[in-house]
């Protein structure tokens, strides 16, 4: 990995996808690196079926974010046809998904279109081969159901396969959709098996897999499931017809939990938990604890971070995925004493921060991260880890007690946003403009220089002209102080 001064972004998928262009846009023209560290403890959705046929990394999420970071201002009406390609979802329809999976499979689909021969036979190829595979590991009673099924994710594992490597994979994926040399995915772990977590809660329950803890499929999980044992063994009389158990690429005696299918989730019709989490780690497949080393990719992004931003998204399953692996305490504390480590808090709450969200603070989401990387909060110096939190007010959104992170050490910045649509009380969701001014104007001050975005400063914030506007025409409001926290004002939508 090149040594360019890098701007490392810890994150899940979907929620940190909508501020790329935040991202991007402070690495551009300026010889930054752009590194995503992703976890690959994904297990729901269609990536669970993948998980269950073939096992391996669950890699939605870099998935997601590969597809998202596919350049969207082009001229390349191909690149964007590919993009669709590995950006569409099957019908929700189990035999409409397998036929439209099929019209892929032999480029008939309309998807193909605009794609030229030469690229279209390419991606064929990795079609057909996990097709193949699909078709090798089919039983009477269990074969792959294609129902939503990612093509993007259905590609990368065609590639991991074929090239066993996912990092390979990875590589294939970026060079066929143009995403920038400058811009790296890099998953937490390397392998090309699954890894799998649990959440311990404060009350004694452990749920295992990721989609359990935060997106659990009907019923919803998070109460203790309790298993007896036979007092003596059970020998099946030879009369009796003994079932075949279907194979899978689960080992026998996994634990139950990982090896269902969560294909059908809610992420908006979500149960409380039954307690708060108290931590997350590793377990095999027997659910026992373990403690993998994190891509030494990773660690190398972290120790060339010129800032590392934990961005939004789920606090649990994907932020402490990443936090807990081993060496990664060591990185990101070894990090330059004036290296930003900035927490873009969430603008709402989910069910991984519940029962009584409305307790759980800004100071709580700084604790979580300090626990997950020290396993000791209250004796660690919260600013080894974390620099600055910024973060959005009202509606909702977690309330930030501004006097208890500085006491210590933590500086928080505010910024304006916009209320989420759904309503009130659903949260806030951050502009763009006032949040790539507010990081803009951190990493300014951290390198004893201006802003990058040729504004003046109050106090090393970045002060902005009101009547400057971005590309979009938006203006960009003022920074200024207010009470002892930083407030980046930016214009409402």
């Amino acid at each position: 990995m090149a040594t360019r001064r890098r701007l490392v972004v810890l994150s899940g998928g979907s929620a940190a996808n909508n501020l790329i262009d935040v991202f991007t846009t402070l690495c551009q023209d300026n010889g930054r690196g752009l590194d995503f560290i992703i976890p690959i403890s994904d297990n729901g959705g269609s990536t669970s079926e993948i998980l269950r046929v073939f096992g391996g990394p669950g890699i939605g999420d870099v998935r997601s974010r590969l597809v998202r970071l596919v350049p969207e201002e082009t001229e390349n009406s191909e690149l964007q046809a590919i993009k669709r390609l590995l950006g569409h979802r099957l019908a929700s329809c189990r035999q409409e998904a397998r036929m439209e999976w099929l019209e892929i499979v032999e480029g008939t689909h309309k998807l193909w279109t605009g794609i030229s021969s030469e690229k279209r036979e390419l991606l064929r190829s990795f079609f057909n081969l996990i097709n193949l595979e699909i078709l090798k590991r089919s039983r009477p009673g269990s074969s792959f159901n294609f129902s939503t099924a990612s093509t993007g994710n259905l590609f990368l594992t065609g590639a991991r396969i074929f090239f066993g490597s996912f990092e390979s994979a990875i590589y294939l994926f970026r060079s066929i959709t143009g995403v920038p040399d400058n811009i790296q995915v890099i998953p937490a772990i390397n392998s090309n098996f699954a890894h799998h977590i649990a959440a311990g809660l404060e009350d004694g329950t452990v749920i295992t897999g990721q989609n359990q803890i935060s997106h659990p499929s009907p019923p919803a999980s998070g109460i203790p499931q309790v298993f007896f044992p036979p007092i003596t063994p059970v020998t099946p009389s030879d009369s009796e017809a003994e079932e075949e158990e279907v194979e899978d690429a689960n080992l026998p005696g996994s634990l139950a939990e990982l090896r269902k299918q969560n294909i059908a989730f809610s992420k908006h019709d979500e149960a409380e938990l039954t307690s708060r989490i108290e931590r997350v780690w590793y377990i095999n497949p027997y659910g026992q604890e373990i403690r993998p080393p994190a891509n030494p990719k990773a660690i190398s992004s972290l120790n060339h971070a010129e800032a590392v931003i934990y961005s939004i998204g789920s606090l649990y399953t994907s932020l402490a995925p990443i936090l807990v692996l081993k060496n990664i305490a060591q990185a990101i504390k070894g990090c330059p004493s004036h290296t930003p480590k900035i927490l873009l808090l969430n603008g709402s709450h989910d069910r991984e921060t519940s029962p009584d969200c409305a307790s759980f603070t800004g100071t709580s989401f700084v604790k979580a991260i300090v626990r997950a990387i020290t396993g000791d909060p209250d004796t660690a110096r919260w600013r080894d880890y974390v620099t600055h939190v910024i973060f959005l007010e009202g509606n909702g959104a977690p309330k930030v007690n501004i006097d208890e992170l500085k006491a210590r050490g933590v500086e928080p910045v505010r910024v304006y946003g916009r209320r989420h649509p759904d309503g009130e009380g659903k949260g806030m969701l951050y502009d763009s403009v006032p949040l790539l001014s507010a990081l803009g104007a951190i990493l300014g001050k951290a390198r004893g220089r201006k802003p990058e975005t040729r504004r003046n400063t109050v106090d090393g914030l970045q002060l902005a002209n009101g009547a400057e506007k971005n590309g979009n025409g938006h203006g960009l409001g003022n920074v200024h102080g207010l009470g002892n926290a930083r407030t980046v004002n930016g214009a409402g939508r």
